[in-house]
């Protein structure tokens, strides 16, 4: 498994200044092999990381579960 490493910090602010979403990057880097997204600090700490699907219809099935997972820890917030 061919793995990527990303400093988080560039990645997320880049995604602002293009304004698009990281779904959207990530369909874009679908081959039919799955990748292991690595996302670092900006002392190359490992953050965390995704395996991204060889398929975009699991990448949907991810973005999916993420969104629920995001929408139900921020609701803990208030």
């Amino acid at each position: 498994m061919q793995k990527i490493e990303i400093k988080a910090e560039q990645f997320f602010e880049l995604l602002k200044l293009k304004d698009t979403s990281m779904w959207e990057i990530f369909s874009q880097m679908i081959d039919g092999n799955e990748k292991e997204i690595i996302f670092l600090d900006n002392e190359d700490k490992i953050l965390f990381n995704y395996v991204l699907p060889a398929e975009k219809e699991k990448l949907e099935e991810d973005r999916k579960e993420f969104s629920k997972q995001f929408s139900d820890k921020l609701s803990n917030f208030n």
